[in-house]
């Protein structure tokens, strides 16, 4: 079966894992456990493996060996048309925000759940008001993304990356693009929502600075291989 619950408190489980892109070995070996309701940072260096590993995580690099689940879902048997059942389960926040630029803020996020097989207008406007509530931002809805701060286009997409009330949440570099003060406020967000939810986190940084300030498990990336670490470990 493709789909089948998780493993006890894990919403995330590798073993021997390889990753591939362009017919390249980014990471190899790969053992990972992420239980749920956990916050881990992904680090390493720029191209060390950890967009590539969030790619894998939702679907869009096939795992090339090794075994993998992801919020119930077995990597190893994932076919193109099982992804969007597989993304229905998370929740996904890029650096660069990727909001459909030509429609509102509500409109975007319309969008995503009749995308996710939600029919019911009065419930899609409901769950819509409910995510923008939750991230500060329901009297922007009318707003479209341009009119809008790097910092309200984050808190958007974090709102977009909740409409489903994902088990994960993958988050590349959400702060990447934004000042050191907006990035704070967004890891407050992020950190809130996440508990609220009882939603994983997986986030990719290279901003050390941020995980003192926000401490949690962190996962390395570095030569091929993947180390999981404490916080306490990264500043000795």
């Amino acid at each position: 079966m493709l789909h089948t619950n998780e493993s006890g408190s894990d919403i995330i489980i590798l073993k021997n894992a390889k990753i591939v892109q362009k017919n390249f070995t980014v990471l190899d070996h790969v053992n990972l456990n992420i239980k749920k309701g956990r916050f881990c940072y992904l680090i390493g260096k720029t191209g060390s493996g950890k967009s590539s590993l969030l790619k894998t995580l939702y679907g869009h690099l096939p795992l090339k060996s090794g075994s993998g689940m992801v919020a119930g879902y077995d990597l190893s048997k994932l076919r193109t048309s099982d992804i969007p059942n597989l993304r229905r389960n998370l929740g996904i926040v890029f650096q660069d925000f990727q909001l459909l630029t030509d429609r509102s803020v509500e409109k975007n996020l319309h969008f995503v759940l009749r995308a996710t097989g939600w029919k019911d207008k009065h419930k899609i406007e409901q769950r819509i008001d409910e995510v923008l509530e939750s991230v500060g931002m329901k009297t922007k809805k009318h707003k479209n993304p341009h009119q809008l701060s790097g910092g309200e286009q984050q808190r958007i997409a974090i709102a977009r990356a909740l409409l489903n009330k994902p088990k994960l949440i993958l988050a590349d570099e959400p702060t990447g693009n934004l000042d050191p003060e907006t990035s704070n406020d967004i890891m407050t967000l992020l950190k809130r929502v996440a508990q609220e939810n009882h939603s994983a986190v997986v986030m990719a940084t290279h901003d050390y600075h941020m995980i003192q300030n926000f401490p949690g498990e962190a996962i390395r990336c570095n030569n091929g291989m993947v180390t999981v670490l404490n916080t306490v470990e990264l500043f000795e």
